[in-house]
């Protein structure tokens, strides 16, 4: 396995393995790797001829620069995971490699068709764009045949499949299923911040998720979205950001169960904002 730094570096190999007529899979990610990226760079490995992991924390999908800087950094510790599950490439650069200081400086913009404007866009003016700055300007470096996202950022996923309609890019995009911990948790970075009380706390977020599908069939989607609401708001130290019951390919609000759907949701468990997602049955009827 190989950790480059640089633009040009990066370059060569790519236009090497281009030359060779090797497939490229890549996860782009922002490092503090858990099962969840693993699981991402083992599908990528046993589909594709050479496998790339980008290690970047990217600074434009920020809007809060508290976030930006608490954001776990380890590269020793992400190179040894990706050792181990046949990683051949890390590319992990500095901001100032990717970025001009006028891109720091600006807001990158980009046609989201909406798609930006609910949930998290409400609540992270500006994420999405740096999302989108990244990603593409990834896509141009890497060259990739498959790309590899996880389905707990549902929102990002929507919009990186726009992003390559639009941008066209020579690329397919895969989406992989959420990994959870035995207890339910979906797995993220950010559960390196939580203390082991919030740790155990965190836990109902996904629990209460998986029990409203019991009720989907017995209350309209705005009630149990408030249902949702109450029950983990009922939990101390938890606080929802919002939970949305939405269409899974316009991502608005839906009113009946008659589509497909899913319920995205942001909590904060203290100071560290966690999101989680899960579907809906589309055959359900009642109440709607």
């Amino acid at each position: 396995m190989k950790i480059i730094h640089h633009i040009k570096d990066l370059l060569s190999e790519v236009n090497r393995l281009k030359q060779e007529g090797q497939s490229i899979g890549f996860v782009p990610t922002m490092g503090a790797l858990h099962q969840g990226h693993k699981a991402l760079v083992m599908r990528s490995v046993l589909e594709n001829s050479v496998t790339v992991v980008s290690i970047f924390v990217n600074p434009t999908q920020f809007n809060n620069v508290k976030d930006l800087d608490k954001y776990p950094r380890n590269l020793d510790r992400d190179a040894q995971l990706l050792s181990t599950v046949g990683c051949d490439f890390i590319f992990a650069p500095e901001a100032l490699d990717i970025y001009t200081s006028d891109e720091l400086n600006s807001t990158f913009s980009f046609d989201f068709g909406g798609l930006d404007e609910v949930m998290e866009g409400r609540f992270r003016p500006g994420h999405f764009n740096g999302v989108v700055q990244i990603v593409s300007k990834l896509f141009q470096l890497v060259q990739p045949t498959k790309a590899y996202f996880g389905e707990k950022d549902f929102q990002q996923l929507a919009i990186i499949h726009r992003m390559v309609d639009i941008l066209k890019f020579d690329v397919e995009v895969i989406d992989c299923e959420i990994v959870r911990e035995e207890s339910g948790l979906a797995l993220s970075s950010r559960n390196e911040r939580l203390t082991v009380e919030q740790h155990k706390k965190a836990i109902e977020i996904s629990k209460v998720l998986f029990e409203s599908r019991n009720f989907a069939s017995q209350m309209s989607p705005k009630e149990l979205i408030h249902w949702v609401v109450a029950e983990i708001n009922a939990v101390e130290g938890l606080e929802v950001e919002y939970y949305d019951i939405v269409n899974s390919s316009s991502l608005q609000t839906i009113d009946t169960w008659n589509e497909p759907s899913v319920g995205c949701i942001a909590v904060f468990c203290g100071e560290v904002r966690l999101i989680d997602n899960i579907r809906y049955s589309q055959q359900l009827t009642v109440n709607s």
